[in-house]
């Protein structure tokens, strides 16, 4: 039997993972295209979401968006070309997302929620009922209601459409699509009213 000392290797994993475990987008002295020093962009992403990218802005041709609800995923064509995917979060059971074909009805892009939010303390703002449905949840006295934000939000069923929204890793909304903010905003821009859109198992 050999033995061997591990000083050695422990230095060497910590060389090695020192260098992966930063991430440079993060650091304050990164240099960007132009040479200009900014500041640090805000990565919405969850750490998870190695799935999610955007290829579309130079590219031209009809758009139109394929949700795949067993995929947990949203994909975006303009022709035929696949210029973008995004990890996305459906409808929870019991708030299941509609499957069908559909068209845009509706972009807003500082939509706020008529439906579900929190219930707050009509003087001081605090939190009284955290994730109400308006038409289930009677509002305690003295509170006023505060609807979800929404933001890029692009509606193609009743109250249902994609927006920016916490990614837990599975279908966890009331039947939206959440996006990443980055994707939200991406698909927002390159939609139109009328654009397609498919939502399959």
């Amino acid at each position: 039997m050999f033995k061997y000392s591990t000083l050695p290797f422990l230095l060497l994993a910590a060389a090695l993972f020192s260098g992966c475990a930063r991430d440079r987008r993060l650091s304050t002295d990164t240099v960007y295209l132009g040479g200009n020093r900014v500041a640090a962009p805000k990565i919405k992403r969850m750490n998870f979401d190695n799935v999610s990218y955007w290829e579309g802005d130079k590219i031209s041709g009809s758009a139109r968006v394929k949700i795949s609800l067993s995929e947990q995923k949203a994909y975006f064509y303009k022709d035929d070309q696949l210029v973008g995917v995004s990890m996305i979060s459906t409808g929870r059971e019991g708030f299941d997302t509609p499957t069908g074909s559909f068209k845009l009805l509706q972009k807003t892009k500082d939509h706020v929620s008529s439906l579900y939010g929190n219930y707050v303390d009509a003087q001081t703002g605090e939190i009284v009922q955290k994730d109400v449905d308006t038409k289930v949840d009677k509002m305690p006295k003295g509170c006023k209601y505060d609807g979800a934000r929404m933001p890029f939000f692009m509606r193609f069923k009743g109250g249902v459409g994609m927006h920016e929204g916490f990614l837990p890793g599975y279908a966890a909304s009331h039947g939206c699509i959440r996006m990443p903010g980055d994707m939200a905003e991406a698909f927002f821009r390159n939609i139109d009213i009328g654009t397609p859109v498919t939502v399959t198992h």
